[in-house]
């Protein structure tokens, strides 16, 4: 598959787990109160960011892998449009709201990266198969 080792290695996510962190700190319960049908949400969909990165790799092919940073790429969208939700019922502030945004944008462009390698990769070996 690819050069990592060991998915910890992946800065995807590396990227993801800072905003995994992000989220739960930026939606304590002092913050949100009872609101758990958002911050629920919120959170899922940072955890699912890692755990896919993660278990794609756990796939150990390429094909399985880049589906499953699809799946990733899907939930680091879902979370910047949950943040402008939670910013629009005044959960978050811009000033808290804008480093998530950014740390979600930052972890769609290093996985979209990640997927373009692997598919180039790939290409490689088939073509390399060919007679």
């Amino acid at each position: 598959m690819t050069a990592f080792r060991r998915f910890e290695d992946i800065q995807a996510w590396q990227v993801s787990r800072e905003l995994v962190n992000a989220l739960y700190r930026a939606t304590d319960p002092c913050r949100f109160g009872p609101d758990i049908d958002l911050r629920g949400p919120l959170t899922s969909a940072g955890v699912s960011v890692m755990t896919n990165i993660a278990e794609g790799f756990g796939r150990g092919n390429d094909g399985d892998c880049i589906r499953f940073l699809d799946i990733a790429r899907g939930s680091a969208a879902e979370v910047q449009s949950l943040v402008y939700v939670c910013t629009d019922v005044g959960y978050l502030n811009e000033e808290n709201a804008v480093p998530l945004r950014r740390l979600a944008a930052e972890t769609i462009s290093l996985i979209a990266g990640l997927q373009t390698y692997l598919k180039q990769e790939r290409r490689k070996r088939i073509k390399a198969k060919k007679p």
